[in-house]
């Protein structure tokens, strides 16, 4: 597989001090463009937000990290996503073309950014939190009035083993429990759905492996190019949307009104 890193650095505007996060600096070397899962989170993104992704006035990404969301965006939507991250290393390695990069600390609350964005994407960063109510309300204050939030977290408690410790990941969370928590903290759930099911065999064979941060990315790395496209292949065997099992649940939430 291809890295999909070999760009140019670009530039970031700090409006925050850069601060240790947590996960592990090693994903954002494994984890590239090409990549099944990658891929596959993508497809169900269109397939969940895409009619929101073409009709949004600005849209921004918290926890952009190498950009590789931000890219795919800018090359099939043509649209440019504001990144906001802490992590310096992720950020120095942003894919992203026109996207506007900032070091940010959203609990700022900063007075430019607020009831700024239309849409605001959220990928794999709310299972890193320790306080996710607080964390979604302060996303909630970058939200326009009638702002869409798209979300994205590993699925199933029961999945969670030492590749999760090592990724920095607090929880998993079940369908339901993403539910309860978005409407606690002033969303509206307006789509949400489970994905991965054709997947699963494979974290329950890493659920037992002995992963550290030294060699964590054993757990996401394909293996070679024909393996990575036999699971890129496989992925797609399930309908989306899909209340059923699986092992990433993506919602679209709506911000309720004040």
């Amino acid at each position: 597989m291809g890295t999909g890193m070999d760009v140019q650095a670009r530039d970031i505007t700090y409006l925050s001090p850069s601060a240790p996060v947590n996960m592990g600096d090693w994903w954002f070397d494994v984890a590239t463009r090409d990549h099944f899962w990658i891929r596959r989170r993508f497809e169900v993104m269109k397939r969940m937000a895409d009619s929101l992704i073409r009709g949004s006035r600005e849209i921004a990404e918290i926890g952009c990290g190498n950009g590789l969301l931000q890219k795919s965006i800018e090359d099939h939507y043509q649209r440019s996503v504001v990144g906001f991250d802490l992590n310096e290393v992720a950020l120095r390695k942003n894919v992203s073309s026109i996207s506007p990069l900032y070091c940010y600390d959203i609990f700022e609350k900063r007075a430019e950014f607020s009831a700024r964005f239309d849409l605001l994407i959220l990928f794999d960063v709310l299972e890193h939190i320790e306080d996710e109510s607080r964390f979604l309300q302060c996303v909630r204050s970058h939200l326009s009035e009638s702002g869409t939030l798209l979300v994205n977290v590993p699925a199933i408690q029961w999945l969670f083993s030492d590749y999760d410790r090592a990724a920095g990941h607090v929880r998993r969370y079940s369908l339901n429990q993403l539910t309860r928590v978005a409407q606690q903290n002033g969303y509206e759930i307006q789509n949400v759905t489970y994905w991965g099911l054709p997947l699963l065999p494979l974290l329950l064979v890493r659920k037992p492996l002995r992963l550290k941060s030294s060699n964590a990315s054993v757990g996401f790395d394909a293996g070679s190019s024909l393996m990575n496209d036999l699971l890129a292949g496989l992925s797609r065997f399930e309908r989306i949307p899909q209340h059923f099992l699986g092992t990433s649940v993506m919602a679209v939430l709506k911000a309720a009104p004040k």
